[in-house]
């Protein structure tokens, strides 16, 4: 039980450093925003957050 505690512990701590590779190595780096209004091959796509499509959903209705 330990044994596999300490394999997930050092699973998880090299994941995270490895996220963090960019912001400590990198002047100015920066995480990435993962949210989809921040993707631009999504917007070029026409692709929105859930949020702003149902948004848009809810105006269309109001609007006929």
């Amino acid at each position: 039980m330990v044994k596999i505690f300490l394999v997930s512990v050092l699973i998880i701590a090299i994941a995270v450093a490895l996220m963090a590779v960019r912001s400590f190595f990198i002047k100015g780096g920066e995480m990435k925003s993962q949210h989809i209004k921040d993707n631009e091959f999504l917007k070029s796509k026409g692709i929105h957050c859930v949020l702003d499509q149902d948004r848009e959903a809810r105006n269309d209705v109001r609007n006929k």
